[in-house]
């Protein structure tokens, strides 16, 4: 089994307490059907285990076949480095369906940043170096697709269902 090599850091994004019981490491792609349809199932785990689950995604743009997902991710990371990455992170995966560059414009006045300064950080790519090193971590950890799970560093290899990744984080603490 796989293991994640590059540990949980203060540069990830993270949702919940570092001395969670279990900690869960999303590998996704913004333009991923399948990540989408994980991102509820995400949600309504932190809902259901509460405190016991910390939770942290990583980019991980599938360029080749998503054309608008490494942009996505640098948009995401635009947000973060204004305070605003689950934000953006989620509104992006509620608009899946019409990425471009005129959406990205539009989320991050939705947010209250400024649309120039995205368009600037974009074309002179200031953020590319951050989705490279969450890309190039998961490549070392075994990352192949989207959406990829860790639970306490371990990959997870079954569906990414809620009822099948609940029954792995719960028997992660045993």
């Amino acid at each position: 089994m796989s293991t994640l090599k590059i540990p949980v850091g203060p540069e990830d994004h993270v949702q919940g307490s570092a001395d969670a019981e279990c900690t869960l490491v999303e590998y996704g792609d913004y333009e991923c059907p399948h990540c989408a349809h994980a991102d509820p199932i995400v949600k309504r785990l932190q809902r259901h285990l509460g405190k016991r689950l910390r939770f942290v995604f990583r980019n991980f743009p599938l360029s080749q076949i998503h054309p608008h997902a490494e942009a996505a991710a640098e948009t995401a990371e635009f947000a973060a480095a204004n305070g605003k990455f689950w934000e953006m992170h989620d509104l992006i995966f509620e608009n899946q369906s019409s990425l471009s560059l005129a959406l990205f414009e539009k989320l991050a006045q939705r947010l209250g940043l400024s649309s120039a300064e995205l368009l600037d950080a974009l074309n002179r790519k200031e953020y590319e170096a951050r989705v490279r090193a969450d890309f190039t971590g998961g490549v070392r950890s075994g990352v192949n697709g989207t959406p990829t799970f860790f639970i306490n560093g371990q990959r997870h290899n079954g569906s990414f269902e809620y009822e099948d990744l609940l029954a792995a984080i719960e028997a992660s603490g045993r």
